[in-house]
């Protein structure tokens, strides 16, 4: 009874660690999986990206801007890696302008499936979600966009 008495903090400790682990592996795991411009209808997960001023719906129509494109083909960034950071992206606030007008814009953070580190910033407007820029936060192009 002793050994279970000395070794009792230790197995509280590692549970509650494990219980904290999980939380946040179901949390990430919630986000709606992504495979097209427009999201399955029947996604199990969350479909928005709430922020305190406004909600980023993640089924809208992608519309690409010019600038965009171009970041977009010189970074190599696919239009399936700018749908699957919007799935699964995290708001960057201080890069996001959700005051903007007529639509505020949202820098969505995040690793596409072969590690490029992106932020690409959409700007919400009615039933259509703008892309317009994409960055690699970790590698510097060499791009001439205008």
């Amino acid at each position: 009874m002793k050994t279970v008495q000395k070794y009792l903090p230790i197995l509280l400790l590692a549970l509650l660690l494990l219980v904290g682990w999980k939380r946040e592996w179901w949390r990430d795991g919630d986000m709606a999986a992504v495979r097209t411009e427009r999201a399955p209808e029947h996604n199990s997960g969350t479909a928005t990206a709430a922020t305190d001023n406004a909600v980023i719906d993640r089924h809208a129509k992608l519309i690409y801007t010019k600038h965009a494109i171009c970041r977009m083909e010189c970074r190599q960034v696919t239009r399936d890696e700018v749908v699957q950071i919007l799935a699964e992206g995290h708001i960057n606030m201080e890069k996001s302008n959700p005051d903007s007008k007529p639509c505020p814009t949202y820098a969505l953070e995040g690793y596409s499936r072969d590690g490029q580190h992106l932020r690409i910033v959409f700007a919400p407007c009615g039933e259509e979600t703008k892309v317009v820029t994409c960055i690699d936060l970790e590698k510097e192009w060499a791009c001439s966009c205008n």
